[in-house]
Parts: structure tokens; sequence; C-alpha cells
């Protein structure tokens, strides 16, 4: 009798193990949805304002830019001639460099990223592997 009632004991034992495993897999899902849920709520709200202060700060540099050289051009005219386009368009072109430049700097690695939830999810299959 005793063998029978091990068999019996350890098929019930063996479904239990095995829904827990589930049941503890599918939190572990959960847990790394939400956190990735909320990291991109974060990238979203970091987009946004990056968007926002760079449309603001490109229409306010054109209307700066098209007044300053208006005048600079309109006064160096007589004294200048075509060159004063040359110029004027060099230092545009500085300028232009200079403002790709500082954008690529507010562009940090971590900003736009999921730092936290690609740590959990390397340290995940570190564990499972």
């Amino acid at each position: 009798m005793q063998p029978e009632n091990q068999g019996q004991e350890a098929r019930p034992g063996l479904v239990h193990g095995v829904s827990g495993l589930a049941r503890n897999a599918f939190a572990l899902f959960v847990s790394r949805v939400e956190l990735a849920a909320l990291e991109m709520g974060e990238v979203r709200d970091n987009l946004a304002r990056l968007v926002i202060v760079g449309v603001l700060g490109t229409i306010a540099l054109c209307f700066a830019l098209a007044c300053w050289t208006a005048l600079v051009v309109a006064l160096c005219w007589d004294a200048m001639g075509w060159k004063i386009l040359l110029l004027v368009a060099v230092v545009y072109t500085v300028l232009a460099a200079l403002i790709l430049l500082r954008a690529r700097s507010l562009l940090s690695p971590d900003s736009l990223s999921l730092p936290a939830t690609l740590a959990e999810l390397r340290g995940d299959r570190d564990a499972l592997m």
C-alpha cells in the first residue's frame, strides 16, 4: 500500500509545484511589464519636453536670425556688397553646428532608454541561465 500512497502524493505535489512556478513566472512578467510602462512614461515626458523646447527654440531663432540678417545686410550693403551675404552664411553655418552639438548633448544615453527595465531583464536572464 505504501507505493500507491506515495504515487498519489507525488502527483499533487508536482502539479502544485508547476502551478506555483507558473504563477511566479507570470507575476515576474507582470512586474517587468509594469516597470517598462513606468519607464516608457518617463521617456515620453522627456521626449515631449525636448520636442517642445526644440520647436520653440527653432521658431525664436528663425525670427531673430531674419531680423538680424536684414539689419546687417541693410547696414553693410553699400560698403561690402555681396560679400556681406557670404559672411552671414558662414556665421549661420557655424551657429547651426553649435546648435546641433548642443542638441546631441541633451540626448544623454539614459534619457530616452529604459535602464532599470533592461537591468532587471539582464538579472532575470542571468538568474535563469
